[in-house]
């Protein structure tokens, strides 16, 4: 007999239980109790296997980032590109930067690609004379008794530097300004080793009674030259120059015994171009034994040093060549910092740094690794790694920016570092993010034909990166966006034509992104994954429940 209390307790029943004497147990039911029993261990297990995993949700947003530059991190390879010619120009909507040289370091590599030890050798070019000032006479006034400076083609270079022991050549365009500039110092130089031969000259004709006509003594001056001073002009002569690769002018060229020897980068001053020459016989004869060997019998002076002398006597110049192989010593008595003293010694060593002092063989320096960063606006611009120098008009048909990019990304270094590592540790990143963020590493960009460069253009986005491998302090530091924040690129390369009187560069444009992707980490929550187990047991008992019911009404109809 049911109990009477609380009526209205006993009629809410979700759970009525049928007697045990009414239930069945059957065969059937057996086989569903334990089908039923592994569709729920089943899926209990891939439901718990997903509650312990993590996802990556993708999110896109504006980017808030309020950085007001990024930066440009690069290893870069110009193949035929000297170091003292290659500049890093900056260039954005905001504003531009021309010949970036802080945080770059260029090391030069020889005809093997091998890179020199010495670091940053050619990290600025040299503040070099244009020209000697004390010079006063113009080019016009300076060829009013002849041109001592001969003009020389195809032909006669051949001529010249079979006749010569030392030809001095300029290579110079008639519409370059520094050419323009150098002309009479160049004239002077000549006239120099003409003064030189004419002693000589008169000399042997004293000594031996020799009487020469106007033609015979212009010949013998020519004979006993020191040094051949010539020049070559490459707008009319440019297969010549092309043969003899010049890249920019004047280039200033030495050829000893007809073969080229050095170029001379150093101060375009008459004396300093003599004390050059005087250093370049001696290191010539310290090869040969027997001539240096003679030299010291004889105890005479060569006459590339006499015409040393007589520079220094026309320019009154007091240093020697060995005083320009010297450091100029500190004074002891510098009375501060900015004392004339101490500022014409600044100006000494300044000037002793950007001479020339040993030879330059273009064949071990025809390219130039570049490497460092760039700080750029968050704006609109590009970057170009170009030909260019403060004392040469760069010939553009020379100019070859053939490159190889060993890296190229964007933000903070350490940023890949740390998420590297995070990898390494078992952190979830997106697929082939980490080569999304450099992906122009090891491609190489060659040019095989003249007035052409290749042009690459970066879509920079901003990624922002949450999850439980970057949260520790290891890698996030002091600052709570360390080693969360990256740069995905997106690049596109294309080849591009210049005009003949342009001087191709390589060129990188990018843009940011205004939209920011941000990746995040997602679990599931503790409810969610106890209210997915219990409709897996409910469901899978009713499917099964139902399952069994209709195979049981069926078998029933069969029966009757």
């Amino acid at each position: 007999m049911p109990p009477r209390g609380r009526p209205w307790a006993n009629a809410l029943d979700m759970y009525r239980k049928v007697p045990t004497d009414l239930l069945e147990g059957t065969k059937r039911g057996s086989v569903m109790s334990y089908l039923s029993l592994f569709v729920m261990g089943l899926l209990g297990y891939m439901e718990t296997k997903a509650y312990l995993a993590t996802t990556t949700v993708t999110d896109l947003a504006l980017d808030t980032n309020k950085e007001p530059r990024v930066r440009v991190n690069f290893n870069v390879t110009m193949m035929d590109l000297r170091c003292d010619y290659a500049t890093v120009d900056v260039v954005s909507v905001l504003g531009t930067d021309q010949n970036v040289t802080a945080h770059v370091t260029k090391f030069n590599l020889n005809a093997d690609g091998v890179r020199a030890r010495f670091a940053g050798r050619n990290k600025q070019q040299d503040d070099i004379a244009l020209s000697d000032e004390r010079v006063t006479q113009t080019i016009e006034e300076l060829h009013e008794n002849g041109e001592d400076a001969v003009s020389l083609d195809a032909q006669t270079l051949e001529y010249a530097m079979n006749e010569n022991e030392f030809l001095f050549v300029d290579f110079y365009a008639s519409w370059c300004s520094h050419c323009r500039d150098l002309a009479p110092t160049w004239e002077t130089l000549a006239e120099v080793m003409t003064d030189v031969a004419e002693v000589k000259v008169d000399e042997n004709i004293e000594e031996h009674g020799h009487d020469y006509s106007d033609e015979e003594y212009d010949e013998a001056v020519k004979v006993e030259l020191p040094v051949f001073v010539a020049k070559i002009d490459c707008v009319i002569h440019g297969d010549l120059c092309m043969k003899q690769v010049i890249r920019g002018y004047p280039t200033l060229r030495l050829f000893h015994d007809g073969e080229h020897m050095s170029d001379y980068r150093g101060h375009r001053e008459v004396v300093e171009m003599t004390h050059w020459l005087t250093n370049i016989e001696k290191s010539v004869q310290a090869k040969d034994e027997k001539e240096k060997k003679g030299q010291e019998e004889e105890g005479e002076k060569s006459d590339v040093a006499k015409a040393d002398e007589i520079a220094r006597d026309w320019m009154e110049v007091e240093e020697t060549a060995e005083d320009m192989n010297r450091v100029p010593r500190r004074p002891n008595n510098r009375g501060g910092p900015r004392s004339p003293e101490e500022m014409e010694w600044i100006a000494k060593m300044n000037k002793h740094r950007s001479r020339q002092k040993a030879e330059w063989q273009d064949g071990e320096h025809p390219g130039c690794q570049m490497s460092g960063f760039l700080m750029v606006d968050r704006a609109p611009g590009h970057f170009r790694i170009q030909a260019q120098s403060n004392h040469h008009d760069i010939a553009a048909l020379m100019t070859n920016v053939s490159h190889e990019i060993h890296h190229l990304s964007f933000g903070d270094p350490g940023t890949v570092r740390s998420l590297e590592r995070a990898e390494e540790e078992g952190a979830a990143l997106p697929p082939n993010f980490l080569d999304s963020t450099h992906p122009m590493d090891g491609n190489v960009y060659v040019t095989q034909a003249v007035h052409e460069a290749h042009h690459h253009y970066l879509k920079v986005i901003t990624t922002d990166l949450d999850h439980p491998g970057l949260k520790d302090s290891r890698y996030r530091k002091h600052d709570p966006d360390y080693g969360r924040k990256a740069y995905q690129v997106l690049q596109s390369s294309q080849l591009s034509y210049f005009r003949n009187d342009v001087v191709p560069e390589a060129k990188f444009t990018y843009d940011l992104s205004p939209i920011a992707v941000s990746y995040r980490t997602k679990k599931r929550h503790w409810y969610e994954y106890l209210t997915s187990l219990m409709a897996i047991m409910g469901g899978t008992f009713t499917v099964l429940g139902m399952l069994d019911s209709g195979v049981n009404a069926v078998a029933g109809k069969k029966r009757y």
